[in-house]
């Protein structure tokens, strides 16, 4: 049928057809409303899920259907999203405000009811309106359907370790002031595990997250990176770990002593406890590639402390430099899927779209005859294809779509950016012949079924930096990445046709490329948007 097209949205919309398949149901209310906390030193009226932060860590089962009843009692509008559910057959649940729903408005409540299908691992949901996604998040667990085991020996136990990012201050008048002046907006105070900084901040000695571990025993740690801007280092003091799934698709173990998490990314690790017994440092500090940008350049750290131990100061791991792009590089690219694990399919070979998308930040005009505080004058603007993505106000796009409305959105997003030039190259930082972008709500059409490839492209017009990028309603093969500009002949050599990585979130390298394919089988309208808030929420 002609509408079993979809939406590939600022950049892209898409969906897949299969039968739903229920285990069981499981059922939770999301109560949304103010909670005063006390962090570093500050006292800080937060909006959470039922008092707590993280929200609570959702348990499923592969097959299972999910009803979350949400009760907006905050001052502020409000939508979860399902990062990483596919969403088949129930794109109207997937969340982002103005995308695929209208927002829950403050007093009122919404439900939503979606089945969890072909995915097993480490998810997490988190509110998709303005900056509300610092505080409103939580992980979202799928173990394999009963009678089926994981494909890696059985951990002792498990763990989620929930990367955060703390302000003094509320994220929504943060934002808005970003907004106001079309600057970036302030960096953060601190980053969290578990919504706790660890004793490397001040007034933060009892806000240190600790897990216990039994000697020889090994650990499933499912690490979420829901900070809003800044890709993280993760390291466990004199431990190595075993990467065994990201984005809740199983790898080939791969064995290191970092992991590497983009904002919205997933990675699930073992961890054995073959040290002697003492309390280790578990620490995260941030990735942060683009030169001469201020960052939040902070540690967060936790514990693990082994049974039997005496007590004693924890071993601090030796983390990577700030700016580490080799380390980053290195772990981004080599990890690859694990081609007998569930639900593995091929990768496509016939491709029906192909793609070229520049990514990165540029300018829109400030308005009037005012001065703004971003570069040259003018408001920042993240944009794709040169497009910079701008919401509708009055209806969803998916409903738009499903009831033909015209005037929400146009259908002209282009496959190619307006004009070829030397993306990477420094010296077109701030060039003003091409660095001005406009705002635009269009999308683009891929038939249902068809075979997608993107080349996503970084560009250099207001600095490189690494950006990860997000793919609403599928997860995608990554076939390739590296620096400087595509190489549309020698590219595809480097292919990985085999055993590619799957993810729904990945993260572009600075100043360089990745190639990602899917298949478009999952109808409904979906967004793809680059994830750093700095980014995204100046110009979605």
């Amino acid at each position: 049928m002609a509408r079993l097209e979809f939406l590939l949205a600022c950049a892209l919309a898409l969906v897949l057809v299969l039968p739903a398949i229920s285990a069981e149901v499981v059922e939770h209310s999301f109560h949304v409303q103010n909670l005063t906390v006390q962090r570093l030193c500050h006292e800080q009226v937060i909006t959470a899920v039922n008092g707590s932060l993280p929200g609570p860590t959702l348990r499923v089962r592969e097959g299972d259907t999910v009803i979350v009843h949400v009760f907006n009692k905050s001052p502020y509008n409000l939508t979860i999203h399902w990062h990483g559910v596919f969403q088949l057959l129930s794109a109207w649940a997937d969340g982002p405000e103005f995308a695929t729903q209208c927002p829950i408005r403050p007093g009122h409540s919404y439900t939503y009811r979606f089945n969890i299908t072909g995915q097993e691992g480490t998810l997490w949901w988190h509110a998709h309106v303005q900056w509300l996604r610092a505080t409103v998040y939580g992980a979202l667990i799928i173990r394999p359907r009963a009678g089926r085991s994981y494909p890696f020996p059985k951990p002792y136990r498990e763990f989620p370790i929930v990367l955060g990012e703390w302000w003094n201050a509320n994220v929504i008048d943060v934002e808005n002031e970003g907004l106001a002046s079309g600057a970036a907006p302030n960096n953060s105070d601190a980053f969290t595990i578990n919504g706790r900084p660890g004793d490397l901040y001040p007034c933060s000695s009892n806000h240190t997250y600790t897990i216990n571990v039994v000697q020889g025993k090994t650990y499933l740690l499912r690490i979420v990176n829901a900070a809003l801007n800044n890709q993280l280092f993760f390291k466990i003091a004199n431990h190595r770990m075993t990467v065994v799934a990201v984005d809740a698709a199983y790898t080939m173990p791969f064995v290191t002593d970092v992991v590497v998490v983009a904002p919205g990314q997933t990675t699930d690790v073992l961890l054995t406890a073959d040290q002697p017994p003492a309390s280790y440092y578990m620490a995260a500090n941030p990735y942060a590639s683009a030169a001469g940008v201020p960052f939040d350049n902070t540690t967060t750290t936790g514990i693990i402390v082994y049974d039997g131990a005496k007590k004693s100061a924890p071993l601090m791991p030796a983390l990577p430099a700030f700016n580490d792009t080799p380390t980053a590089h290195k772990f981004f690219s080599n990890l690859t899927g694990l081609v007998h694990g569930p639900f593995w399919a091929p990768v496509p070979r016939k491709i029906d779209e192909h793609m070229f998308v520049t990514v990165g930040l540029g300018l829109v005009a400030c308005g009037g005859n005012a001065t703004c505080g971003g570069p040259l004058g003018q408001r920042l603007a993240a944009s794709m294809n040169n497009a910079s993505f701008q919401f509708p106000t009055k209806l969803s796009m998916l409903e738009a779509f499903f009831n033909n409305v015209d005037g929400i959105y146009t259908t002209d997003f282009p496959d190619q950016p307006p004009l070829t030039f030397d993306y990477t190259n420094p010296n077109n930082s701030f060039n003003q012949s091409i660095i001005m972008t406009k705002k635009s709500t269009s999308v683009k059409k891929v038939k249902y079924n068809s075979t997608v490839e993107i080349v996503m492209q970084n560009t250099a017009l207001v600095g490189i930096e690494n950006h990860p990028i997000h793919l609403h309603g599928f997860n995608f093969y990554v076939l390739a990445q590296g620096f400087g500009n595509y190489d549309s002949v020698n590219g595809p050599k480097k292919f990985n046709l085999v055993n590619p990585q799957e993810r729904n979130t990945i993260a572009v390298p600075v100043g360089g490329w990745a190639v990602i394919r899917f298949r478009a089988n999952n109808p409904g309208y979906y967004l793809t948007h680059l994830y750093y808030c700095r980014d995204t929420t100046l110009s979605k």
